[in-house]
Order: structure tokens, then sequence, then C-alpha cells
């Protein structure tokens, strides 16, 4: 890599912007070294912007090699893996045929030994017979002709197995018989070569313990040849031979744990807004672009719909999350966060079917942000019949692009909501009649993924579940709104354990004011929630502004709607104390907008009472719906006189005084 270019290539990176993030470049090499400064702007993340310099430029390269190699005579292009493993085989063929040679030539040197064994046994007979002969080949003819007697060869023998020591090819006739021992041509010639000194009886012991040497040595090559793993060691030893003989230090950096780049690396960690339309059109926008506004105002367009179409689903995530979406079939998709388009906030985003694998009339009605799949939690499922199912997070690890079964639905039952547990919590259903039941998760035994659930809530005719709750914690409150825009916080504590499939307690007065109820959440004065409406339009505010009131309450205005325009939903967003950075909680609706300073609304909005003559505020023994339609009445008054729960909270601000809309 040459730096001259690298440093080129990265300031035209920059200059087409294609590189954000880089504040100044500086070449500080010198005699002492290579140095290369990149400064950063203010909130950049360096792992980021290196990622990027990696995959853009040549400060991390790779570089491809034309691996043709000769195998079985014909030329192949190789991989990484079948060119080790051609090596590795040829390295066996290697040690192996150099083992068979070398067992080939022992066994030459064992019979030569045996031969002058022999004539050291027979030295005075065989130097008469070389005496006698008229040349050396008749004298060969001679020693091969007859059978020799030799004690010391015999001893050899006998110590050795004879056949390991044979060598190849040689015929029966020659070596040790019954009735002695017949010299071969080769040991004939060797004993005709063979000096005069090599008679003595120092020569003999020599010739004894060489053969040792020879038969322990044939043993130990028969036994490499019988096992693959000795040729396997071979091969190692010899290659840390070499490195030992050879190696140098490396002119580059060998990572054991480096891995390649993908997508993932190159996303900054930030958190999003993920929207999913009634249609199914769904898109991410950075969390940034909204701001808290105070209850009551008008918000602004966070996507854009068609008449028919309005923002569904809302949450809020990081970039590296998983989602889990879970289909109107039971299904579950499995996606990254930042695989999810991005759009602006007047874009309406992209069709689901482009990101997920949908089949023809499916559509996703529950999703669930997901940092890790352990197997210490679980996924509760309710559906909007009342069934409720917990299930092992560890079973959705691992999704194919079909999706996977994550329930059994009974026909015309859907989905409502989703719930990562540890398993030890109470958990709320709440329905679009203004009831809610609580029971202990403990109550629902862990299921597969084929499981059709239990009954979790009992429900009237027409009725549905809209929102589950986890009960985490008992110094919460729980927020529900209702279609025509009211709302109210309720303490937790206020909401009594019931037997799971009962009808549970009233959890919100579901008058002719309020209409059905929409959602209900579980939150704390510090949160915000977003509130969405059929129109598309996202108000952000904070929890804090709305009164905490009792179960037999109508609540307090949440949000102005315009004429034929609902609420369909809320969704909240918590700033967490361990990292600072807002993570979304499972949606069924919405999308969003939000504000500048502190709200001064301390009483934020009149509460409504259903109670009738005010003796008893328990709806669980009964309320009166005149008193109901009087509440409703005198809050319409209020409005038609300008007595807003704005002005009941501290008055109208005047104009000028409005929070400056961004």
């Amino acid at each position: 890599v040459n730096k001259a270019n690298l440093l080129m290539r990265i300031g035209e990176l920059v200059r087409e912007k294609k590189l954000d993030g880089i504040a100044e470049i500086r070449d500080e090499s010198d005699k002492s070294g290579m140095r290369v400064v990149i400064e950063l702007k203010r909130g950049e993340l360096p792992d980021v912007v290196l990622n990027n310099l990696y995959k853009e430029t040549q400060m991390q390269d790779t570089f491809g090699m034309n691996m043709v190699a000769l195998v079985d005579g014909q030329p192949r292009l190789l991989n990484l893996k079948d060119l080790l493993e051609l090596f590795l085989r040829h390295r066996r063929e290697v040690v192996t045929r150099r083992t068979i040679f070398e067992l080939r030539k022992a066994r030459e040197r064992g019979h030569i030994l045996e031969g002058l064994a022999v004539a050291l046994s027979n030295v005075d007979e065989i130097i008469a017979l070389i005496k006698a002969s008229a040349s050396p080949s008749e004298a060969k003819q001679q020693l091969a002709a007859r059978l020799w007697r030799s004690e010391l060869v015999e001893q050899m023998l006998s110590r050795a197995d004879a056949s390991r020591a044979r060598p190849q090819g040689l015929s029966s006739e020659f070596g040790l018989q019954p009735d002695g021992y017949r010299l071969s041509e080769a040991q004939a010639q060797r004993i005709l070569e063979m000096q005069l000194q090599r008679l003595t009886a120092l020569e003999q012991d020599k010739i004894v313990a060489e053969y040792r040497e020879v038969m322990d040595t044939i043993a130990d090559l028969l036994d490499i040849l019988a096992k693959p793993e000795r040729i396997s060691a071979i091969i190692r030893e010899e290659l840390s031979q070499i490195k030992e003989q050879y190696a140098d230090k490396r002119r580059s950096e060998v990572q054991l744990n480096a891995e390649d780049l993908n997508l993932e690396d190159l996303i900054a960690p930030t958190d999003v807004v993920v929207t999913l339309s009634h249609a199914g059109y769904m898109k991410s926008q950075p969390l940034a672009d909204y701001r808290a506004q105070k209850r009551g105002g008008r918000g602004k367009q966070a996507t854009a719909t068609k008449e028919d179409d309005f923002v569904e689903r809302l949450f809020v995530a990081h970039t590296h999350d998983y989602i889990l979406c879970f289909s109107s079939r039971g299904r579950v998709y499995w996606v990254k966060v930042y695989e999810v388009p991005q759009g602006s906030r007047i874009s309406r985003g992209r069709p689901i079917n482009n990101v997920l694998s949908l089949e023809e009339g499916e559509k996703i009605n529950a999703i669930l942000p997901v940092k890790a799949f352990d197997d210490s939690h679980f996924v509760f499922m309710a559906t909007a019949n009342g069934t409720v199912k917990k299930t092992p997070l560890s079973d959705f690890s691992r999704p194919r692009p079909s999706g996977i079964i994550a329930v059994e639905l009974d026909e015309g039952d859907y989905l409502i909501g989703v719930a990562l547990t540890d398993g030890n919590h109470d958990v709320m259903l709440f329905s679009d009649a203004g009831k809610a039941v609580r029971f202990s998760e403990q109550d629902v035994r862990p299921m597969g993924r084929t499981a059709r659930g239990v009954r979790g809530m009992a429900l009237g005719v027409g009725q549905q579940v809209i929102s589950l709750v986890v009960a985490e914690d008992e110094s919460r409150s729980v927020l529900t709104a209702t279609e025509n825009g009211f709302g109210k916080r309720t303490p937790v504590g206020e909401y009594t354990r019931h037997g799971r499939g009962t009808q549970g307690m009233i959890a919100i007065q579901t008058s002719a004011r309020n209409g059905k109820v929409v959602a209900a959440k579980l939150v704390t004065p510090q949160d915000e929630v977003m509130l969405i409406t059929t129109g598309g339009v996202l108000i952000r505010m904070r929890v804090g502004e709305i009164r905490e009131m009792g179960r037999a309450t109508q609540g307090v205005t949440l949000i102005n709607l315009g004429p034929e325009e609902k609420l369909a939903g809320l969704e909240k967003v918590v700033e967490t104390e361990e990292n600072g950075t807002v993570e979304g909680v499972i949606s069924e609706n919405g999308s969003i907008e939000a504000a500048d300073g502190p709200n001064d609304d301390s009483s934020a909005g009149s509460e409504v009472h259903s109670t009738g003559d005010g003796t008893n505020d328990d709806p669980d023994f009964g309320s009166n719906a005149s008193a109901d339609e009087t509440a409703g009445d005198q809050e319409s008054r209020d409005d038609s006189n300008g007595s807003s729960d704005a002005e009941d909270a501290g008055g109208t601000p005047p104009p000028g005084d409005e929070p400056e809309q961004k």
C-alpha cells in the first residue's frame, strides 16, 4: 500500500461526501516512522469511520491468488481448503514412498549382513573355495551352489522375524533352509569383496550389532506404514523443522481473530423510529427528527399516507437490534433494524413485502425489537380473542426466510401484542371495552412454537383484547387511551390479581365521550409517549403532564382530533439510566412528533368521574350510566366555552408564547 495514494484516496472520498465524519487529515511521518492522523468531527463514532476507511480505501486490502496446480497430472484451480487438502495428500505420498524406499534398503542391508555372518562362520572353507576357483565368477557360483551351516546366522534370525527382514522379490530357495543357509548372488558377491580385516572377531561383533539395528529399523518402518497417525506426526515434525530452519520475521501481521467486514460494521449505532402503516408500508427515521410537544398540541405529519391508510405500528430501536415480526397467520419473521428502508418524515416508506417474504394476504400484526437471543427470557404473546402463550426466546433465533411458526391461531384471531419477559412477573390484558385482567406469568407454562396457547381473558360478544402489559414495577402506572383522544394514568397497584381466563376489572370508562379503548402502556412520569391518529398525525408528550387517576374515571384530553379523526394508538419512549439511549417498547400502533423546553402544565387536565353519587369509586360494584353522560356533557360545555384542559392546567398561552415549531 502506497501511503501517498492512500491519503489522496481518503481526500477524494471526503470531497465527494462518500466518507463522512472526517474533519482533517495530517501526514506526520518522519525519520522515526510512518504516522497518519485523521481527526473526526464532533460526535462521530471512530469505529464506524474506521470501518468505512477499511471498506473504501486500501487501509485494509485484500488480493486474489490464482492457485492453479497439477492434480493427478491435470491443471486445476483450487480454493484454499482444496489446496491444503491436496498438499497434505502429497506429503503423505512423499513420506510413504520414502518409508518404503528406506524399508527396501534396510532389508537389503540385513540380507547382506546375513551373508557376511555365514562367511565368518565358515571362513576356512570359503577361503579354500576361493583359492581353488579359477575366476571370481566361478567362485561366486561355488559359494551360491552349496548350503552352509552357521550357528551365528541361526541365532540372528531367531531373534528377529525372518519374514520381515527378507528382501521383497527374493526367491524362496535362498536364505535359511532346513539343511543350511543358501547364499544369493548378491551375498556371494559381497563375500568376494570383503576385506581380510573383516575376518576378525571384533568385526563379527559389529556385524551382529548392526544386524540388530537393521531389524529394529525395519520394524519401525513397517509400523509407520501401518499407522496413518504416525505419518501425520512425521509431516508435522518436518514442517516444524522447515519453519525453524527458514523462518524469518513476518513483513505483514496475521490476526487470528480477524473478521470480514459486513454491512453491520458500517452502520452507526443510533436510535431510530420504525413505522408500519395499515397498508403495509415500512420505514425507519432517526429519533432525533422528532421533538416533544405539550399535551393538547396538534403535532405534525409523521408520514405521508393515502386517504385509506394510516400509521398502525411504531417502535423505537437500536440500528443493530433485531426485529421479530409476527404476522396475522401466526408466523414470525426476523430482520435487522438497519435493513429497514430509511425514509424522510413525509415519505410513505417501502411495502413490507419488499422487506419480508410474506405470503399473499399475510399482514404483520405485532413487532418485537430484540437485542439478543438467550435462554433466560420468553416471548409472551396475546391474541385479540384473549389467548396467551409463553415461548422461550431462543426458539426464535434461527428463522427461515419464509418465516417460522410462532403460534397456532383460530380462524379470525390475530396477535395484538408480544413482550419479552423473564417468566416471573404479572401480566395484564386490556380489552377495548375498558376491562383489564391481571395474573401471574407463572400461570402460563412455557410452550413450543407450534402450540395454540391458553385462555388469558374472558371477553364479551364483539369485544377484543387490545393491549398486553407486563407489570414489572408496582411503582409505575398504566396509561390508557381511548379512540376519541382521552386518557389517564392509573397506578399498577390498583389493578389487583384475578384468575387467568376471567373478565377482570374496569380499567377506564368507555362512555360515549371516550369511545373504545385503543391502547394501554406501562409508564413512569419521566417517560414520553407518542400518539398517532388515523390521519397519520403524531404527537409526542411527557407522561408527567398526564394526571394520575383511579380506575373509575374517564380521563383527560390527550390530543385534539379533527373531524372524522380517531386516535389509533400510542407508543412509549423510555430514557434508560444505564446507557442514556432511547429504547422502544413493543407497539401495535403509531408514528411521531415532539417538543422544546419544559412544560409547566402541572395539573394537566380536568378529572372526570363516573361514580354517580360519589359514594363508591370501585367500578367492580357497578357504575352510573347517567353520571357518565353528565360528565361527558360537562366536558363538552367546557370545550365550547373555551375552557380546555390546557386552561384547567393554568391557561392557554398567549400568541407569541407558543414554543417554536421545528
